[in-house]
């Protein structure tokens, strides 16, 4: 069984974060999209209880932090594609995509934040 569930993120702005979110997530896996009055997100593929999901949840007096949250690209191709995706839609403070020997010998990233300020990033490595 995959161990991770779910992300709930705090954002400021509903309706900016699924402007954001929803053409993030798409090209991460996170398929199927969800609104609501104050919560929204998408599903990543497969069933429950083996299906993660990504939310976000609005919160006004949202104060970024500096925990990060990182997804997983299949190839450093797909970190480039999502480097230049970030720039389209107006991710805030990207770095990379670069190499990060100070994590392992293969990891490639890209690191960015959301319009809320929450720092994230998309990875690739092989060791």
């Amino acid at each position: 069984m995959n161990p991770f569930q779910h992300v709930d993120l705090r954002v400021n702005n509903l309706e900016e974060a699924w402007s954001f979110y929803s053409r993030l997530l798409p090209s991460l896996g996170f398929e199927e999209g969800w609104r609501g009055d104050d919560f929204s997100g998408f599903n990543a593929k497969g069933e429950l209880p083996n299906r993660a999901w990504f939310g976000f949840t609005e919160d006004k007096s949202h104060c970024a932090n500096t925990n990060r949250i990182s997804f997983w690209a299949e190839t450093r191709a797909g970190v480039d594609d999502i480097a230049l995706l970030l720039k389209k839609i107006s991710a805030r403070s990207i770095s990379g995509p670069r190499e990060c020997p100070e994590y392992s010998k293969s990891y490639y990233a890209v690191f960015f934040e959301d319009p809320f300020g929450n720092c994230l990033e998309v990875c690739h490595r092989v060791d």
